[in-house]
């Protein structure tokens, strides 16, 4: 029988409350970071090679659907079902802006060029903001003919792409004419959609299918995977580009081969299903959130060859001992007054 592939994960702590939304910065000359999203309201900033809690952003008054960092790392934002996307100094923790929103507001997405910040949410609409001039209306484009589940640039910020959280298919939108002029359909609803870190693929899970599309030329379908259960994320190996996780409804993170959908690893750790999946801008390792409310960083070593294999398909449990490896955060401040247990409360979940 094939042989499955498993590690002891870095697992990180101080959510209290579902994780849904990862983002790794890329390499910068102090390393790179990594930001989630939870619906305890408190975006946090990690060392994304060891996980080390760095600080979290507290404002928000309600759960965090979506955050990101700009290309070097200096800022960050957040978007949340308190009416609002929050852009934030990442070095201090500081509250930069506040855009305010008319409904709950679950994408955001800074521009390559780290000028401009997308939000989609529930109001169907794709709005762009110039960070030059924060004050300012921002930008519409034309409306998402649904409510909008994720946003990202690509072509060097000429385009838009969205999903919807009640309709099938991942959206178009030409910057410079506002209007959407391609849509990749799909069957289902498109949880999770990831722009390859060298451009040529657009990575895409829809139910129990992973889909890759050409991102520069026919944006046909490159290749689909059927998945053993309904998979909520997915993320293209960025070195190599020779295998991508997947996680969702049933607590494991899987790892499959980008060339034939075969799955070569299957960690387990999780005590709920996993919301998210991103891979490190090196491609060494991985993160994935759960609704346990914990990170855990999946090690792949040099050449993807230091994981531990265990024949005859059996499956090994990740041991305890690792929840040791990254302490509790105990002090969730960042240069601010520590918030009111009342207040913190005030979480939603929509």
């Amino acid at each position: 029988m094939d042989k499955k592939k498993v590690t002891a994960p870095l697992v990180c702590h101080g959510h209290s409350r579902p994780v849904v939304d990862l983002f790794y910065s890329p390499i910068t000359p102090d390393g790179f970071f990594l930001i989630s999203a939870s619906k305890d309201s408190n975006p946090m900033l990690r060392n994304g090679e060891t996980g080390d809690w760095i600080g979290t952003f507290q404002g928000h008054k309600g759960a965090v659907w979506s955050c990101c960092l700009d290309k070097p790392a200096l800022r960050a934002a957040s978007a949340s079902a308190d009416f609002s996307a929050k852009l934030w100094d990442a070095l201090t923790g500081d509250e930069l802006h506040s855009f305010e929103h008319k409904h709950i507001v679950r994408a955001c997405a800074f521009s390559e060029d780290t000028q401009f910040l997308l939000t989609g949410g529930f109001e169907k609409i794709l709005r762009i903001y110039d960070l030059n001039r924060p004050d300012a209306p921002p930008r519409e484009v034309d409306k998402s003919p649904g409510s909008v589940r994720t946003v990202s640039w690509l072509h060097s910020d000429q385009t838009i792409l969205g999903s919807c959280s009640d309709m099938g298919g991942v959206r178009f939108w030409d910057v410079r004419s506002g209007q959407i002029v391609r849509t990749l359909e799909t069957e289902e609803a498109v949880t999770s959609v990831e722009v390859s870190q060298d451009g040529r693929y657009i990575t895409t899970a829809d139910g129990s299918s992973i889909k890759f599309w050409d991102a520069n030329h026919s944006f046909g379908l490159v290749k689909s995977y059927k998945m053993p259960c309904k998979m909520e994320s997915a993320s293209l190996e960025p070195r190599f580009g020779n295998k991508f996780v997947a996680g969702g409804e049933d607590l494991w993170v899987h790892v499959f081969d980008f060339h034939t959908g075969a799955e070569i690893g299957c960690n387990k750790g999780h005590h709920g299903p996993v919301h998210c999946v991103r891979f490190a801008p090196g491609g060494d390792s991985y993160a994935s959130g759960s609704e346990d409310g914990t990170i855990r960083i999946w090690q792949l070593g040099p050449h993807n060859e230091q994981e531990t294999s265990l024949a005859n398909g059996s499956e090994m449990d990740a041991k305890d001992s690792t929840d040791e490896v990254t302490q509790k955060v105990e002090d969730l401040n960042i240069g601010k007054e520590e918030k009111a247990a009342s207040q913190k409360e005030e979480a939603t979940d929509v």
